[in-house]
């Protein structure tokens, strides 16, 4: 019990450097006139706090430990059962003290039933996560069933379930999930979902997250479809579904890593920050996306992230333009991961370059392949690649990453530095084995912005 007034008093400190008023109500104030002794402040620093500050203070402990506060006082016997926040996680796990899982296993299903049940408050979120130590198995779906649809009952808002079953089996997420209307938030890792063909989407939910996760194509497409406040969505190493559509009037942020054929945004005008990283560069013939119509979604994009293999799979049989047909004046953050022996990818660079007037931090990468052909001075010419734009690039912060001084990089860098003339720090990040030679050529190229800085960051090859 030591440990748990210890950490109540830090909590308390914390509350105490907000300026909350814990403070006045622990001073003495309410003892009717008579001067407080040193048990009567003691004591009432804890039996005389307001509820909302016993709230705050609860809702920044393990589960385990807020239950624990109810031998405190009177007061505090039935706060945690309200607590509107449940998360049970390793925290909460017990300790090996029998050194069997099969004894820490039953304990944390058993906690996880007690707490459910004797709850007497709304619940906003609950979080289910084992961290990967397989507490929660095969075995355990009947109680996960049980509890999601207890949790359906109780109109919950958020919820995240994160367990990793062994032989990479999915845990099948039941019907009734699929009827709670109230979510706002979802967080899914490692599970198969299969929803019933009446279901049409969650009307309220609005952040979703889904992490080796099991879809059909269908399922997919409806899920966000149907869901129309989502403003959210991650994305990572998805099974079931290859056509990433998204159809999303309020979506403001996306990001996706994985295996994919292709991404297409409809009636996505809010979407402002987007993060792609396709892992692999397989099945590229089949793609049903190009640099054009990816970017015809997306008026208002500010942050783009493309990295690994897409921009590939987005020049696939098409003809790279100098600049888009409608620029994206809002994007101010652009990182991109380009082949720089493809003179495809390097024109496509340039061209989201010229087609982003307002561009302030630019992040380029180079991205290595095997079996690729290096770029020659018999092959590649700067003046058919490296025309002069309308305008000077408005660039503040460049980082170059990953490159090994071949020409064609280098000739980037040089092209950056005489067309930003506000251009305060770029930022070079060669692989291992980067000549000095090199270095030195880098340095000197000639900068059309006076306060123009250039780091380099070598590499330990060790």
């Amino acid at each position: 019990m030591v440990g748990i007034l210890t950490k109540m008093a830090h909590m308390l400190e914390k509350i105490d450097r907000k300026g909350n008023d814990a403070t006045s109500f622990c001073n003495g104030d309410n003892l009717k006139g008579r001067k407080p002794s040193k048990l009567d402040m003691e004591s009432d620093r804890i039996s005389c706090l307001p509820d909302h500050i016993i709230d705050q203070i609860l809702s920044h402990l393990p589960i385990k430990d807020a239950g624990r506060t109810s031998v405190l006082s009177s007061i505090w016997r039935n706060k945690w059962s309200t607590q509107p926040d449940l998360v049970f996680d390793k925290q909460c796990a017990p300790v090996a003290t029998s050194g069997l899982p099969s004894v820490i296993k039953i304990k944390f299903l058993r906690m996880i039933d007690h707490v459910l049940l004797l709850h007497s408050g709304p619940i906003n979120k609950v979080k289910i996560s084992d961290s990967g130590r397989h507490i929660i198995d095969m075995n355990s779906v009947a109680d996960i069933d049980r509890w999601i649809l207890h949790l359906t009952k109780r109109s919950i808002k958020k919820l995240v379930l994160h367990f990793c079953f062994q032989f990479q089996q999915r845990y099948k997420i039941p019907w009734c999930l699929f009827s709670c209307q109230s979510l706002q938030g979802l967080k899914l890792y490692y599970c198969w979902l299969k929803p019933p063909t009446t279901f049409e989407g969650f009307r309220n939910l609005k952040s979703l997250k889904l992490k080796q996760v099991t879809m059909a194509q269908d399922a997919f497409e409806n899920l966000i479809s149907g869901s129309p406040l989502l403003e959210k969505l991650i994305l990572s190493d998805c099974i079931g579904f290859t056509q990433i559509n998204i159809h999303a009037p309020n979506m403001w942020f996306v990001e996706i890593v994985g295996k994919f054929e292709g991404i297409s945004f409809d009636n996505t005008p809010q979407l402002a920050n987007v993060f792609v990283n396709q892992t692999t560069q397989s099945r590229l013939h089949r793609c049903s996306s190009n640099l054009v119509n990816f970017f015809d979604h997306l008026p208002n994009i500010a942050v783009l992230v493309i990295h690994s293999y897409f921009i590939k799979i987005l020049l696939a049989d098409v003809v790279v333009p100098v600049k888009l047909p409608t620029p994206c004046i809002n994007l101010t953050s652009l990182s991109v991961c380009i082949n720089f022996n493809d003179l495809k990818e390097i024109s496509a660079g340039l061209c989201l370059l010229k087609s982003s007037p307002n561009l302030q931090v630019l992040g380029i990468f180079a991205r290595l392949e095997k079996h690729a052909d290096l770029l020659t001075p018999v092959s590649y010419c700067w003046e058919d690649i490296f025309s002069e734009p309308i305008m000077s690039f408005k660039l503040e912060r460049v980082m170059v990453g990953d490159i090994s001084g071949t020409k064609s990089e280098l000739d980037f860098i040089r092209f950056i530095l005489l067309y930003s003339p506000v251009l305060e720090k770029m930022t070079v990040e060669p692989v291992v084995n980067f000549t000095s030679e090199l270095m030195t050529e880098l340095i000197r190229f000639r900068r059309v912005s006076g306060q123009a800085e250039i780091v380099y960051l070598a590499k330990d090859s060790s």
